[in-house]
């Protein structure tokens, strides 16, 4: 475990048994509510929510959609909170670059309001490439900077004891995922929030 995932895991561990009141908590709502307007599921998918957190997303999204879900964090707290508010579904403590998960066995993949603590985002993105099947599909919810604020903000970012580490813009995602077998199947961008869906081909 490096160091941005060790404050990660300090940070959210802290913050388990009460985030949904906590400023992170708050902040994390307007990207919770794009993705429950965009994500498409049908019934049965294996859906797997990468930085679970408390397992909030996971349960609204299940009372609009029948699927099999699985979520993945690296904070044994808040792994341990989604585990007791969704008892049907399966969670795992882990990181993002290594998920338990077999090749091409994911229909739906989610990332809300977390890629920016990801330490190395080639490498999950070579596991999402892995796990997901063809024509399965990514949403990535995301903060939102336009480009003079990510230049000012990104050298301080990784100073954050939230494991923060860097901002991304719409295109280097898309081209990311691109290098990695997938198609950019739709942006949009609200306020602070982008939301980008891409699809394994």
């Amino acid at each position: 475990m490096n160091k941005y995932e060790m404050r990660s895991k300090r940070s959210y561990d802290k913050k388990a048994e009460n985030y949904d009141s906590t400023f992170d908590g708050k902040f994390t709502v307007k990207f919770k509510e794009m993705m429950y307007k965009s994500v498409c599921i049908n019934n049965d998918d294996i859906v797997v929510d990468v930085a679970c957190g408390n397992g909030h997303f996971l349960h609204t999204l299940n009372k609009m959609h029948c699927f099999k879900g699985y979520g993945v964090d690296i904070s044994e707290k808040m792994v341990e909170q989604a585990k007791k508010l969704n008892p049907k579904m399966q969670f795992y403590i882990s990181g993002c670059e290594s998920l338990p998960f077999k090749n091409q066995e994911v229909d739906v993949m989610t990332v809300c309001a977390a890629f920016h603590h990801f330490p190395d985002v080639q490498k999950f993105a070579d596991e999402a490439s892995r796990v997901i099947k063809h024509s399965g599909v990514i949403y990535i919810a995301e903060v939102y900077l336009p480009t003079v604020l990510r230049v000012i903000c990104n050298p301080f970012v990784k100073l954050s004891k939230a494991g923060d580490v860097k901002f991304y813009s719409p295109n280097e995602i898309i081209s990311l995922f691109e290098k990695n077998g997938f198609e950019n199947i739709g942006i949009e961008i609200s306020g602070k929030v982008q939301l980008i869906k891409l699809q394994r081909i």
